[in-house]
């Protein structure tokens, strides 16, 4: 019989199949396949504690390759930063970054936080063909809501 766990993931993986996302695909074949031979024991709390981590790496090396192939360098820097796009797009960047801190915080403080924050990343995957970077900004947003309707209940209510 298979477990709950099991279940929940052969779901994901059709969803995925079918909303043709590779990367929800290889992830769950992947944690199927962990869980499965018995991997999962060991690997699981590893993947878990530093996979953000992890993946955030990843990300930053993709992002910075194109400074060392040298594609950008100081030049194109300096050029960008004559345009007003450049400078929305360095003010987002501190703006998701502080975000995304605080969404951390928020999974620390409130880990069953976590289930609706995956389901809303799997949701926009799978239906708005989304890119699964989502939990950690969602918790931040949702960690920024929430402050705001705790000052809005505390002040106004």
């Amino acid at each position: 019989m298979l477990s709950q766990s099991s279940l929940f993931l052969l779901i994901l993986l059709v969803i995925s199949w079918l909303g043709k996302n590779q990367s929800l695909l290889v992830a769950v074949v992947a944690l199927l396949l962990l869980k499965w031979t018995g991997l999962g024991d060991k690997l699981f709390p590893i993947i878990q504690a530093k996979g953000i981590n992890w993946g955030v790496t990843i990300l930053t090396i993709a992002v910075l390759v194109p400074i060392a192939t040298g594609e950008i360098g100081f030049k194109q820097l300096t050029e960008s930063l004559k345009s007003s796009y450049a400078w929305i797009a360095l003010f987002s960047g501190i703006a998701v970054a502080l975000i995304a801190a605080s969404g951390v915080d928020l999974l620390k403080d409130d880990p069953h936080i976590t289930t609706a924050l995956v389901l809303g990343t799997i949701l926009a995957v799978v239906l708005f063909k989304g890119i699964a970077v989502g939990p950690l900004i969602a918790a931040g947003i949702a960690y920024l809501i929430i402050q705001l309707i705790s000052i809005f209940t505390t002040n106004g209510g």
